[in-house]
C-alpha cells in the first residue's frame, strides 16, 4: 500500500465516527484516530500477513501502538468451533459484523456500561459479500478475570474483584445490554487508582434493548457464565462455592 497515495473518503456512520477507504480496507474511525487511517491500514494488512497468534481464546488479539497516536487493542475477527478449519476469519454478509459492534458498543458507553472504550472497526472485502474484520478499541492495561483469579492468591482481594464484575453485569443488564457470550475471558480486570475495575469486553454478539434485561434473557446469561466457569476450573480451585455465587446473579 502506497500510505502517500492513499483514497480517502468520508460519510458519517453515527456522532462519532467517520469512514475512510484506504487502499482494500473500509475504516470506521473516531475523529482523533482518523489522521491515523493511513498508518492502521498498513498495520492490519501486517497483521493478516503475518499469521500470528494473539491474545484472546481464538488468538485474534494484538495491540498496536501507533506514531502519534493512542495505544490500541485491535481484535481480528475469527471463528470458532468447526468453522474455523474452514473458513478461520473469513466472514459472509452485506453487514459487517465489526461495524454493527461498534454502533451497539458505542450506544452501550453512552449509557454508562463500562467498556473498553471503542475506537473504530475496519473491513476488508474479499469479494462481494464476502470478508474480512476487525475491531478497535483503546488498549487497557490488566488481565482477563480468568487470568487474574489463576494470578492474585489473596482472597480478599478475589473476592474484591468478583464483586466489581457483577457489578459490571449488573450494570449492562440494568442499561439493556445482551450479551449471551459473557465469560471469563470476556470480563477484564483493569487498575483504577489503587485498586481495580471490571470492564466487559467482545460483543460481537451482543445486542442492546431500549429495557433493563430480565427474566429468561438474564438467567440464559447467568448461566452460560457460571458454565464456561465450571468448565475452565471444575476442581473448584480458583472458584469455590462462595465465588461463584458472587457471579451467579439469576
Amino acid at each position: 500500500m502506497n500510505i502517500a497515495n492513499h483514497r480517502v473518503s468520508r460519510t458519517a456512520v453515527s456522532r462519532e465516527f467517520s469512514r475512510i477507504s484506504a487502499g482494500p480496507y473500509q475504516l470506521y474511525l473516531r475523529a482523533d484516530l482518523a489522521p491515523h487511517a493511513p498508518a492502521l491500514a498498513v498495520a492490519l494488512r501486517e497483521l493478516g500477513a503475518a499469521g500470528a497468534a494473539g491474545a484472546g481464546n481464538r488468538g485474534g488479539g494484538f495491540r498496536l501502538a501507533l506514531t502519534g497516536g493512542p495505544e490500541l487493542f485491535v481484535r481480528r475477527s475469527r471463528r470458532g468451533g468447526a468453522m474455523r478449519w474452514v473458513f478461520d476469519d473469513l466472514y459472509f454478509g452485506l453487514r459487517p459484523r465489526p461495524l454493527s459492534e461498534l454502533l451497539v458498543t458505542a450506544e452501550a458507553a453512552r449509557r454508562g456500561v463500562p467498556l473498553a472504550e471503542p475506537m473504530g472497526a475496519a473491513v476488508r472485502w474479499v469479494a462481494p459479500g464476502l470478508y474480512r474484520g476487525f475491531f478497535i478499541t483503546r488498549a487497557a492495561a490488566g488481565m482477563t478475570l480468568w487470568e487474574f483469579l489463576r494470578t492474585d492468591d489473596d482472597p480478599s482481594v478475589r473476592t474484591y474483584v468478583l464483586e466489581r464484575a457483577r457489578e459490571a453485569i449488573e450494570i449492562m443488564l440494568r442499561e439493556g445490554l445482551q450479551h449471551p457470550d459473557l465469560n471469563l475471558d470476556n470480563l477484564f480486570v483493569t487498575p483504577r487508582g489503587e485498586s481495580f475495575a471490571v470492564i466487559i469486553l467482545d460483543l460481537d454478539k451482543a445486542r442492546l434493548r431500549d429495557r433493563s434485561i430480565s427474566g429468561a434473557a438474564r438467567r440464559q446469561i447467568a448461566a452460560r457464565l457460571i458454565r464456561s466457569a465450571r468448565k475452565l476450573d471444575p476442581g473448584g480451585l480458583f472458584l469455590d462455592p462462595a465465588a461463584l455465587s458472587i457471579l451467579n446473579f439469576a
